[in-house]
């Protein structure tokens, strides 16, 4: 899988999961509309959330965590992809939070 960009994970979105890796407080700021908050540290207990079908987009603020994430799901055998940049690359193009 890959880094993505916040304009492929725009255009994406509609058919895949958006993980949110971030803690509650970052969250707390913004995020992506429809996106699965799971921080990175209980995605090991919270994969069953997922479903193992569809592709998974992982989302931290800087795209380090969430490349970590995106590991640990491929390994688990979903097909997942990273935000490259993060919320602060998504924010800085302007795109929209909630």
């Amino acid at each position: 899988m890959a880094d993505l960009t916040v304009h492929d994970v725009e255009a994406r979105s509609p058919q895949a999961q958006l993980v949110d890796v971030r803690e509650d407080a970052e969250v707390a700021l913004g995020r992506i509309q429809g996106a699965i908050h799971i921080p990175l540290g209980q995605l090991p207990d919270r994969m069953g959330e997922l479903d193992p079908q569809r592709p998974v987009i992982a989302i931290c603020r800087s795209g380090n965590r969430s490349r970590q994430a995106m590991q640990a799901l491929q390994a688990a055998g979903y097909a997942c992809d990273n935000m490259a940049g993060g919320m602060l690359a998504w924010q800085a193009a302007g795109l929209p939070t909630i």
